[in-house]
């Protein structure tokens, strides 16, 4: 990138004080910002960097500037958010949109393309399918029978979307990710065990994004979904039936089990577990590697396995800390009771 600051300004609609000639060519940390960099002050503790680093220009709020800025400041009531805009506009520009169908992509009779659609080497759009305009797929990528991926869609390298999976817009699937592979269906009989047939899909609603090599299981009958807004990180396994509300998140290696509903708004924090046929509600928070086991009721804060209420879990594990103590009490107290019923004992006798 390299944007006159005065631009950039015009891009972001913020107030510029300095000069706007300055050249941006990157954006970094006000710890680690060189020349040419774009960077920010979102937090009075970070106030001291301002005398030291080597950024060109800043975002911070206009208040902020005491006594003066010796770089040209962007003045922003957000600066953090602004910032985050502006890696939008690097990120458009280090990683351009592929355009155009690479010669080896096999595209079936019967699928559909819309306008402005881009596929990668070797990418494969199966009978009945359809892209929506303006979506991208790259290389190595396989696009299922009857599925539909919706416009401004954005899929990385080596992503596999079974048949029949339905796909919204603006939706960001990263490398790895598998959609649609069948659910652990199984019934045993005796020493035999039954494969379950799984005839249902997946739905990903828009505005999703599913980080690296995330699985979800199409249903067994029915559908799995994933609500509008969800943002799903890497290594996460979605299991058959599931429902995700919207605006979730889904930390790194959740695991959750078949037919389960987890609510609008909810947070799963990373290596969270959570067991199958339940219902977590809306607004529910899951601390890292919690455990669940049983229903959640909506706006509870939860921890540890099996999960419980954050505060009493909290208490739960503070004491855990003193439990070596705790037994060595114990045998003590055990020791000495036994010492004091010998004495009983050798009384009664005597008597």
């Amino acid at each position: 990138m390299r944007l006159p600051l005065s631009e950039l300004a015009k891009l972001l609609a913020l107030p510029l004080r300095g000069d706007g000639s300055t050249e941006i060519t990157g954006v970094a940390a006000i710890r680690d910002a060189q020349k040419g960099d774009l960077t920010f002050l979102g937090n009075p503790r970070y106030e001291g960097y301002l005398a030291t680093t080597q950024a060109s220009a800043i975002i911070m709020p206009g208040s902020a500037v005491l006594g003066g800025c010796r770089i040209p400041v962007l003045e922003s009531d957000h600066p953090y958010l602004d910032f985050l805009r502006t890696l939008t506009i690097v990120a458009a520009e280090r990683f351009p949109r592929p355009q155009g169908i690479h010669p080896t992509a096999l595209v079936a009779d019967g699928a559909t393309l819309g306008k402005d659609v881009s596929l990668g080497p070797y990418v494969v759009v199966e009978r009945g399918a359809s892209i929506g305009d303006r979506s991208a797929v790259l290389a190595g990528c396989f696009i299922g029978a009857n599925t539909r991926l919706g416009a401004d869609c954005f899929v990385y390298p080596n992503v596999v979307v079974r048949e029949d999976t339905v796909i919204g817009e603006r939706v960001i699937l990263h490398s790895g990710v598998v959609i649609g592979d069948d659910g652990f269906g199984f019934l045993r009989e005796g020493d035999v065990i039954h494969k379950i047939p799984q005839i249902g899909n997946v739905l990903i609603e828009d505005d999703c994004e599913i980080g690296s090599n995330t699985t979800i299981d199409r249903a067994t009958t029915g559908t799995t979904r994933i609500g509008r807004g969800t943002r799903i990180d890497n290594l996460v396994m979605i299991a058959h039936n599931v429902e995700i509300g919207e605006n979730s998140i889904l930390c790194a290696q959740v695991g959750i089990s078949g037919s389960t509903i987890v609510g609008r708004n909810t947070t799963l924090g990373g290596q969270a577990g959570v067991a199958g046929h339940i219902e977590i509600g809306d607004d529910v928070r899951v601390g890292a590697q919690g455990g669940v086991t049983k229903s959640i009721p909506a706006g509870i804060e939860v921890s540890g396995y099996p999960a419980l209420p954050h505060p009493q879990a909290r208490r739960i594990y503070a004491s855990m800390r003193q439990l070596p103590d705790m037994v060595r009490l114990v045998r003590d107290l055990g020791h000495r009771i036994e010492e004091l019923e010998k004495k009983l004992d050798q009384g009664r006798n005597e008597r």
